[in-house]
């Protein structure tokens, strides 16, 4: 368990699968993420859920954000895991939208980065967001990321940000 001041960071659990569900069948938390709404049936995704659960991959970690007590509000993850290159990616969904705009979102980033460079040797940290999600920029200024650059894939234009660990560690001092 990974406490921040808002929500808590777990692994993933078997009982998490029916939020997880309902939330890749949502069409506007999948447009925000540049993905189609999900079409499997609920049995189909939970055989394969099932199966991550048990199998992991070992350049994916992928956790429950919750509130502290106890309700399970979205996930978080990092991935693209380059140990030669000493970075990750990550990524972040609240899906519970009575959550959205009030900090948890924030809260998860920040608790994220931090137990990544708290138990890490990476040097760098970095997502992907749509250009037009001005909601996720604004979170991951707050927590320190800074743009440096853009990608067009599929259609979509995303503005690529990171935070470095001097980065990190600067603002750890203020």
């Amino acid at each position: 368990m990974i406490e921040g001041t808002k929500v808590r960071i777990r692994p993933k659990k078997l009982s998490d699968a029916e939020n997880d569900y309902k939330w890749q069948t949502d069409a506007e938390l999948s447009a925000l993420d540049a993905m189609p709404s999900f079409r499997f049936s609920f049995a189909e995704f939970l055989r394969e859920y099932s199966a991550l659960l048990g199998y992991p991959d070992s350049d994916r970690v992928a956790f429950a954000v919750e509130t502290p007590d106890g309700r399970h509000i979205g996930n978080c993850v990092y991935y693209n895991i380059n140990d030669d290159k000493a970075e990750t990616e990550i990524g972040i969904m609240i899906g519970e939208k009575d959550y959205w705009d009030k900090g948890y979102g924030t809260d998860t980033i920040k608790t994220l980065i931090d137990y990544i460079f708290q138990n890490f040797e990476f040097n760098r940290i970095h997502l992907k967001t749509l250009d037009t999600n001005a909601r996720a920029r604004k979170c991951f200024q707050k927590c320190g990321l800074i743009p440096c650059g853009y990608l067009e894939h599929n259609g979509y234009k995303f503005l690529l940000m990171e935070i470095t660990r001097s980065r990190w560690q600067e603002l750890q001092k203020t």
